[in-house]
């Protein structure tokens, strides 16, 4: 029997690359997958959202997107629908939704940002300032901060 065997991509938190869309942008996006590493037209980051951070108003043509929070909370908008976000939620947003997401809590809020299909989402993340996390960022990822 011929079986195929899928070799797993694995990345560690040193190798995310990380920028702002543009330099006065208050969220940063670090890069886990992208079409050309996943061999999929998704795009998986980690949305990182300065206190009073925010997304401007988007909308994708085809795109599904979809936000875990990691941690934090904030505000999701939705075609003018606003609801409480926090640890352990999940956000679909269908295409042609109009969203944004807010951190309207008192520390960073995380997310665990999902495009399918890509729709030159990384293409736009790229196209932004290169960053960094930092110490903070690296605590909440690896999970130091919440134990």
């Amino acid at each position: 029997m011929n079986e195929a065997h899928v070799i797993p991509v694995v990345r560690s938190l040193q190798e995310y690359q990380v920028y702002r869309i543009d330099p006065d942008a208050t969220n940063r996006l670090a890069i886990i997958f992208d079409p050309a590493v996943a061999k999929r037209l998704l795009t998986s980051c980690i949305e990182i959202f300065d206190v009073s951070g925010k997304t401007p108003p988007n909308r994708h043509q085809f795109a599904v997107e979809m936000f875990f929070v990691l941690e934090g909370e904030g505000i999701a908008i939705c075609d003018g629908k606003e609801v409480a976000i926090c640890s352990g939620d999940s956000l679909l947003v269908p295409p042609t939704g109009t969203h944004e997401i807010r951190n309207s809590g008192s520390k960073r809020l995380y997310t665990l940002t999902i495009m399918v299909p890509n729709e030159g989402f990384v293409e736009l993340i790229r196209s932004g300032v290169l960053d960094e996390l930092d110490a903070e960022d690296l605590a909440v990822l690896r999970r130091e901060s919440s134990l």
